[in-house]
């Protein structure tokens, strides 16, 4: 018998049922985009869709939105990270867009909003390498600059990577003497199957750690 496969009719093996879930957001940092339209003003939008690979963070957006449209065209961006406290703000995001008109797919959920920042409540910081400005509220900014807008394999969604120029963090969520953030002092907001979570307590710590306590 292979190590892995289980013998028919076990307890293990009628653990798992076959699902159709209509979103597949097992739990993923959220994120605030801002980014710089046509006439100069900047917009701000809510995702949950982003990950990293070295100094590049991968971003998938809708095609219908105005944060994708931004970026193909200006190519500045920063990746905001809030923290749990801040998911009424987030939400408060969701339902506004920065296109005008709206689309026809958001008519029935979403409406036009020129500034986002006053609608979230969130405050604009100025950034130093890129134009559109930081979430001064979010604990951790990414500045960065798209280097490929392309469609997905379906054509529904944009994936965007970015070159990330600087980081700016909170001074309490830095290892003193250190460029590292703290794990144990920083918490994402997490958004999990369409619900809002921080993370629980550390449960343990990668062999590659340059923080942990060990």
């Amino acid at each position: 018998m292979h190590p892995l496969s289980v013998p028919a009719g076990s307890t293990v093996a009628s653990e798992h049922i076959p699902i159709e879930p209509s979103i597949l957001y097992v739990g993923t940092p959220v994120a605030l985009l801002s980014t710089e339209n046509v006439d100069g003003s900047f917009n701000l939008a809510p995702m949950s869709s982003v990950w990293a690979l070295g100094d590049t963070v991968v971003l998938g957006l809708s095609k219908a939105g105005q944060t994708g449209l931004n970026l193909a065209e200006r190519p500045d961006v920063v990746v905001n990270f809030p923290d749990p406290v801040q998911w009424e703000a987030v939400e408060r995001l969701a339902p506004l867009t920065g296109r005008d008109p709206v689309p026809e797919s958001k008519r029935d959920r979403c409406r036009f909003e020129p500034d986002k920042f006053a609608a979230a409540g969130l405050t604009p910081q100025a950034s130093e390498l890129v134009r559109p400005p930081r979430v001064l509220e979010c604990p951790l900014q990414f500045e960065a600059r798209s280097t490929v807008v392309r469609s997905d394999a379906a054509d529904e969604f944009l994936i965007i990577e970015a070159a990330v120029l600087r980081v700016h963090a909170r001074r309490e969520l830095v290892v003193p003497g250190t460029d590292h953030v703290d794990p144990d002092c920083w918490s994402p907001l997490i958004y999990n199957f369409r619900h809002y979570h921080g993370l629980a307590p550390r449960v343990g710590f990668s062999f590659r750690s340059e923080t942990a306590r060990r």
